[in-house]
């Protein structure tokens, strides 16, 4: 492994905004993250795959009365996400290296006000539709963690995954999609100012090349 990658992991073992494994706060969490992680209530957002952390950086920039987590499973690009955290002296973000499938074991039930997926990896193949994250399997555990009145949000450059979504969410009874597009920047009212409001690298270079931006914004 590179040293540079080493001494990031040594980093995260020792920084307080980050929940991983060997930490005694790791799995001890469920239920309690307002108060005993940022030691407030403010309500909690959750970011699924959050890569370097750019999203959840940029919401805790734009809305210090609530509180963000990055979940990602490379601790690299969690160390990335901290470090601009840290930089930019923000004390509403924290980051958590776990599998998405395992968000049950370490979130309560309505723990969460809202869930973003930014530009998760559209899994394609048949055979991994399970593993996309807007598959019933995670939707069932989205809606378990969401509080009353708690929303989902998708934004993708993938029509597969966007149609696939739509497609799922219109099979649940239950769901009720608020806003959907196929262009999200090319909209002009309010209700997608939220989504147009950060903008990731690679969502640029995917606009750069004509690639529209989808996005749904759902109750489960």
């Amino acid at each position: 492994m590179p040293r540079i990658k080493l001494q990031r992991f040594a980093e995260n073992a020792t920084r307080p905004d980050i929940v991983e494994p060997g930490k005694p706060a790791f799995g001890q969490l469920s239920g309690r993250w307002g108060t005993d992680f940022f030691n407030n209530h403010h309500p909690l957002v959750l970011e699924v795959g959050c890569g370097k952390g750019e999203y959840t950086v940029g919401l805790a920039q734009l809305h210090p009365e609530q509180n963000f987590l990055g979940l990602d499973i490379k601790g690299e690009r969690i160390w990335r996400g901290s470090t601009r955290a840290e930089a930019l002296g923000l004390q509403n973000v924290g980051f958590v290296r776990l599998l998405a499938h395992q968000l049950t074991e370490h979130f309560a039930p309505g723990e969460l006000s809202e869930i973003w997926i930014t530009f998760p990896d559209p899994r394609p193949r048949d055979r991994d539709i399970k593993r996309r994250l807007t598959s019933p399997r995670f939707l069932n555990m989205y809606q378990t963690l969401l509080a009353a009145g708690g929303v989902a949000q998708l934004k993708t450059d993938s029509e597969g995954l966007f149609e696939y979504t739509l497609e799922v969410l219109a099979g649940r009874p239950e769901a009720r999609v608020e806003v959907a597009t196929r262009d999200l920047y090319a909209e002009t009212d309010p209700a997608f100012a939220a989504a147009q409001a950060i903008q990731t690298h690679f969502e640029g270079k995917y606009r750069a090349v004509g690639v529209p931006i989808k996005y749904v914004r759902f109750s489960l």
